[in-house]
């Protein structure tokens, strides 16, 4: 247990006399260096005073009850702490004083109202939340406990005690223990302020210890497949039943612009034919609940066939049978290195290579926009980049026109 250095000090004002001439006693407790001062409504001539011993001087059976009394003050702040103490509970110098003054309502907790709000969060899964989400609040509290139990080692932290040093120790704990890299960070970081602005709003403390600090996140570089390299995968011959799925899923992916999670949450129901007898998926995304409006195509028409009959597909009614996030990775891996494509292969991969085929092929940034379920193009410009092969064929009129 950490511990904690505090002091009681009895001091009078000499600036502020009351109408009887004489000086109002005030207490200060000091713990870690805040102090926290209250009035104990008493008060002494200024002549009777000794600082040094903070207690008035005389035999005067008024200046006797004066010093016992402020040896009961001093005796009770002492009991307070040490129960504090014994019970591993927060101490402050505003807890101290509270208690003292008996105003014991409820100290609001970091941890305690992280966990009320992802328990409200648990609660709406499905509606306003999907669990990536969930589990990232979950994960930022396990990490602030870890945090807090090796910069200060206690096991939680009073909301009002949260200072921009502490914000800065977990940004620099996430990093360096956790490995986290810039962008990994700033989503726990803006986790935390999601919980600090919830207690700024209940008045559960008065500062808000985000106050001056920026979040910087760091511009990424999307890998994607080009056009020759998805020939290649839908091409090759696999001999294994589950690197053909997997294969197979990815590619629907990459010419459906779906994520992993809507793809295995994909059923009959959202293959819709329109009056021109084209087919098409509508279906609100897992993560955003935005619609996505995506023409089917013959590659993913003859996938969405291939897998029609599949036992798992009819027991559950779903387009594929889709394995767990961890092993189609894992697959994926495989499958990068028997095609020779010299890249991290990941689900979500096949969604970014969808958007800058596209992009490439003379779709529109707001047609992909539509497809992707995005509802700001500045997401959508995340996901297209623009390949160098697009580059070279529009730079061909300026070829033309400037030729020697």
């Amino acid at each position: 247990m950490k511990r904690n250095y505090f002091s009681i000090l009895f001091f009078i004002k000499k600036t502020k006399l009351l109408k009887n001439g004489e000086a109002p006693i005030c207490l200060r407790i000091t713990v870690n260096g805040q102090r926290a001062e209250v009035q104990i409504k008493r008060s002494v001539d200024i002549g009777k005073w000794n600082a040094a011993k903070e207690c008035a001087i005389g035999k005067e059976a008024k200046l006797m009850e004066l010093n016992h009394y402020l040896e009961t003050v001093r005796t009770k702040i002492l009991r307070i702490h040490r129960e504090l103490e014994q019970d591993d509970k927060p101490i402050t110098a505003h807890i101290l004083m509270k208690h003292f003054r008996g105003e014991n309502e409820p100290v609001r907790m970091l941890l305690e109202v992280f966990k009320e709000h992802n328990k409200k969060c648990r609660e709406l899964l499905g509606r306003e939340y999907v669990l990536g989400t969930i589990l990232r609040y979950e994960r930022t509290v396990t990490y602030l406990s870890e945090f807090m139990k090796e910069k200060y080692n206690i096991s939680d932290i009073p909301m009002k005690n949260l200072t921009p040093a502490f914000i800065t120790d977990f940004e620099h704990f996430v990093k360096i223990r956790k490995n986290c890299a810039q962008n990994a960070a700033v989503k726990y970081l803006k986790n935390l302020k999601r919980i600090v602005l919830q207690a700024l709003a209940n008045k559960w403390t008065d500062t808000d210890p985000f106050h001056g600090i920026r979040f910087h996140q760091t511009k990424t570089n999307r890998t994607f497949l080009t056009e020759e390299e998805l020939e290649v995968l839908i091409k090759k011959d696999f001999d294994l039943p589950r690197m053909e799925l997997a294969r197979d899923i990815f590619i629907f992916c990459c010419f459906t612009g779906l994520a992993f999670t809507d793809v295995k949450n994909l059923k009959p129901e959202h293959i819709i034919c329109d009056n021109k007898g084209e087919q098409w998926i509508y279906k609100a995304r897992e993560k955003t609940d935005n619609m996505c409006n995506i023409p089917l195509l013959d590659v993913p028409l003859k996938l969405i066939e291939k897998y029609k009959n599949h036992p798992e597909c009819v027991q559950k009614r779903t387009i594929f049978p889709v394995p767990s996030n961890q092993r189609m990775n894992s697959y994926l891996k495989e499958i990068a290195d028997c095609c020779g494509i010299n890249k991290n292969l990941t689900t979500h991969i096949a969604r970014h290579s969808f958007a800058c085929v596209a992009l490439a092929n003379k779709v529109s940034l707001d047609s992909i926009a539509k497809m992707l379920g995005h509802t700001d193009l500045r997401t959508t410009k995340i996901y297209a980049r623009i390949q160098d092969r697009t580059i070279a064929e529009e730079m061909q009129s300026l070829k033309g026109k400037f030729a020697v």
